[in-house]
């Protein structure tokens, strides 16, 4: 028992600081620079939505005023909404922007697949509804495609979190930073295992059709480019802004289909977990081992009680322990003010790490599509409007797409 509970300790400890460590000394070690240059290639910009009438005239002008000279076409798609999505882009006529009507629902990955099908340009930008392209983004991000080794690059997310509670923003804030600066470190001697969905561009041979009802296309797609021979990158120049859910409940359930995209992600594109993944090492370390983490967790404060009777050693861990996990529900559970600030980091851990769970339970017990388990169009303070991309993701691939297609309108 005793060796099960140090081995269980410094499997908890390795996936939080031991794997963060080891990629930034990679990172120092043995970097690996890639060449940026101002080139201006054609670009293709792709996002699908699904009921996202009520941001999408704002959304429509900003992509029409992005600031990038070489905007090829703009291709939205309309994943079987219903709430006047597909009767807007019906009525646009705006110059270079494509609209594609889906009759029924399929998710993001049937939707992507059938606007990459409609798009010509050198390079494919996938962006969701909601997130703020800044000015110059877009060059920036291209300017990494001048290194012929280069697949992918995805730029730099900074969330906005007015009116956030704090376990929320420990998680958008705290959580992200550290997730961040890990696939940084990632990117510099080889590439991260995953990109923000909401802004990474492609070259556009290399796109890979995403399977069907795949949640986690930002990480498959990177994956499958690796997988070719190229590097995924991260450049930190290229900004956009976005907001998560403001409401830990709705954080959580965010969480859990992203979790619960992990497994799915491994079940239905095995290579991911061999020796054909390049960076293996970076997808086990980063991404596998976090998903056992709470059953460690669980199985270390168990160990720590039983083995308190042979040692105070252990009874502190144990004592420890439950002062730690009581410190999370509290703030949880209370919300005064200074306590759930306090206890906020805590609290962050432990709905990660329940997230994670429920995302394993989600993945087998889910009946039909795995990607409606969370649909954040459904009223509420903890739900942000539903857009693909942060919302459930799809369930057919790209021949069912063209099949469901109702009406694709090619304007200007």
């Amino acid at each position: 028992m005793k060796i099960v509970f140090w081995l269980s300790l410094l499997g908890i400890l390795y996936v939080y600081v031991g794997y963060p460590v080891a990629a930034w000394m990679l990172a120092r070690l043995c970097p690996r620079p890639w060449k940026t240059a101002s080139i201006n290639p054609s670009v293709s910009v792709v996002m699908a939505v699904y009921n996202g009438v009520a941001l999408l005239p704002r959304k429509i002008q900003h992509l029409l005023e992005l600031d990038y000279s070489n905007i090829k076409e703009i291709v939205i798609v309309s994943d079987g909404s219903t709430d006047g999505t597909a009767e807007l882009l019906a009525r646009q006529e705006q110059f270079s922007l494509k609209t594609i009507i889906l009759k029924e629902q399929g998710g993001k990955a049937a939707a992507v697949n059938a606007g990459v099908a409609e798009a010509t340009g050198d390079v494919i930008l996938f962006v969701d509804i909601r997130p703020e392209i800044a000015p110059g983004a877009i060059q920036q991000l291209v300017a990494n495609f001048a290194d012929p080794k280069v697949g992918c690059v995805a730029g730099e997310l900074i969330l906005r979190q007015e009116g956030h509670d704090a376990t929320s923003e420990a998680v958008g804030g705290l959580y992200w930073r550290y997730e961040q600066w890990i696939r940084k470190c990632e990117a510099d001697f080889d590439s991260p295992v995953g990109v923000y969905g909401g802004f990474y561009a492609i070259r556009r041979e290399l796109f890979v059709a995403q399977p069907a009802g795949l949640i986690l296309d930002d990480m498959f797609q990177p994956l499958s480019i690796i997988r070719q021979g190229y590097r995924s990158v991260l450049d930190s120049g290229a900004c956009v802004f976005d907001t998560w859910p403001k409401k830990i409940e709705g954080e959580f359930h965010r969480k859990v289909r992203t979790l619960a995209g992990n497994f799915q992600l491994f079940a239905i594109a095995p290579w991911t977990l061999s020796l054909q993944n390049r960076v293996l090492f970076q997808l086990v370390s980063h991404k596998a081992m976090r998903l056992i983490v709470p059953y460690l967790l669980v199985l270390l404060l168990v160990l720590a009680l039983v083995l308190s009777a042979v040692s105070p050693l252990y009874a502190a861990f144990a004592i420890l322990q439950f002062l730690g996990w009581a410190l999370a529900i509290a703030g949880l559970r209370f919300r005064i003010p200074v306590l759930h600030r306090i206890a906020a980091p805590a609290s962050a851990l432990l709905v990660l790490n329940a997230a994670a769970v429920v995302g394993f339970y989600k993945f087998l017990f889910t009946r039909g599509p795995l990607w409606k388990i969370w649909n954040s169009s459904k009223p509420g303070p903890a739900a942000p409007t539903r857009e693909e991309g942060n919302g459930p993701q799809p369930e057919a691939g790209a021949s069912s797409a063209e099949n469901r297609m109702g009406k694709i309108s090619i304007t200007g």
